[in-house]
């Protein structure tokens, strides 16, 4: 293979003689007369072989194989030595010389320390090539074990999830059959509001998985502000009076407005909806229960507040509550909502922060750029196990 050799010698017949040779096997030839040279070629050419005598004026090439060695370890450097000098002969291979020949020079003796050398250059080269495939190997290896284990947590938390949904399903069915069967409008219309705030939590959940598993971009459009939130107002409102939770809505008519994509940004809040009428609904200490939802501009930024007055977190349920497949209601919750929330938040470019007080309540807060960047608008990419089920489907 050809090579770019550099020889250092103190005599230019010598350099002459092996220039000629290497030329002659195909190798490009640099050459210098004193190790000082030598360093600045190598520096400037990066030669893989050197050929160096031991013996020479200033820098002898015991202290330029040092030097060449701190440059770059891995450059094979052939020493040539007179017959009496076998001390300094064994005395750079000590110090990492690749072989080392005789003076007068034999030229089949010099190519077969450059094949020597060149060997060295393949192996070393191939067990790097080795060494990376074998790390890439295990990589892989773990990313398959996280997405089985990752596709293992979600199988499991969203039967969870729709084993709470169909009970709830149920008990709607049954109060409308009641209903019907006992000609009581009362129970009917009451079994209907549950069916159809179970069949938009099962929509509500199905949106997460998705918005979880794909890739895609958010869809932006201007938004009016003021008319968002009070469609949001009107989606929770009526689950909140059906609860008996009071909902108070403050959202400022001159908040302006807002590039985002208004399904998926109306999904994130929703999942925090959700988790204030849960904590509502799980709070025993108190009979009067409330959310509060504020919709207002701050600077440059549109801020959405949701606070309710319900059982609260401990400090360590809000360092967890964002994280995947983490759930506070138990077998109850998929452990995806805030999750996504979280990413659909990010992915506008925005930011999401919860204080929380056990027995009095908590607050969520999001903060959104009104103009949307580049950067928050590149596709938000799910899980390889999600991913992989879906393409599997097509």
């Amino acid at each position: 293979m050809k090579r770019k050799i550099l020889i250092v010698d103190d005599e230019q017949d010598i350099r002459d003689v092996l220039a000629m040779a290497l030329a002659d096997m195909g190798h490009d030839v640099l050459t210098a007369g004193e190790g000082e040279q030598a360093l600045r070629l190598f520096r400037e050419a990066s030669p893989p072989i050197v050929v160096t005598d031991i013996k020479m004026p200033g820098m002898d090439g015991i202290d330029l194989l040092q030097k060449l060695k701190q440059e770059n370890p891995e450059t094979e450097v052939i020493m040539i030595t007179g017959h009496g000098d076998l001390d300094l002969a064994i005395r750079s291979l000590k110090c990492e010389a690749t072989d080392f020949i005789t003076k007068p020079i034999n030229i089949d003796v010099l190519e077969i320390a450059l094949r020597r050398a060149e060997e060295r250059i393949v192996t070393r080269r191939q067990l790097k090539e080795y060494t990376e495939h074998l790390e890439q190997l295990i990589r892989e290896k773990s990313e398959l074990q996280s997405r089985l284990s990752s596709l293992g947590l979600m199988i499991g938390s969203i039967s969870h999830g729709i084993k709470g949904l169909l009970t709830g399903l149920d008990g709607g069915i049954y109060l409308v059959d009641s209903g019907l069967s006992k000609k009581d409008p009362r129970t009917l219309t009451e079994g209907w509001e549950a069916v159809k705030l179970t069949i938009s939590r099962i929509r509500k959940m199905m949106l997460d998985i998705l918005y979880y598993a794909k890739e895609r971009e958010l869809k932006t459009e201007r938004v009016d502000v003021a008319r968002f939130a009070d469609q949001l107002v009107t989606l929770f409102g009526k689950r909140m009076q059906a609860q008996h939770i009071e909902f108070v809505s403050e959202v400022d008519p001159l908040a302006g407005e807002l590039e985002a994509d208004p399904t998926y940004l109306q999904a994130a809040l929703a999942n925090i909806f959700d988790n204030a009428v849960d904590a509502c609904l799980k709070d025993d200490s108190k009979t009067d229960h409330r959310i509060v939802f504020n919709a207002h501009r701050e600077s440059d930024e549109i801020i959405f507040e949701i606070s309710d007055n319900g059982a609260g977190m401990d400090s360590e349920t809000q360092k967890k509550i964002f994280a995947l497949f983490f759930s506070s209601k138990g077998a109850e919750g998929t452990g995806l909502g805030l999750f996504v929330t979280q990413k659909i938040v990010e992915q506008h470019g925005g930011r999401i922060k919860v204080r929380s007080i056990i027995g009095h309540g908590s607050i969520f807060r999001i903060s959104i750029p009104q103009r949307a960047s580049a950067e928050g608008l590149r596709p938000e990419c799910g899980t390889p196990a999600l991913r992989a089920i879906l393409n599997a489907e097509k």
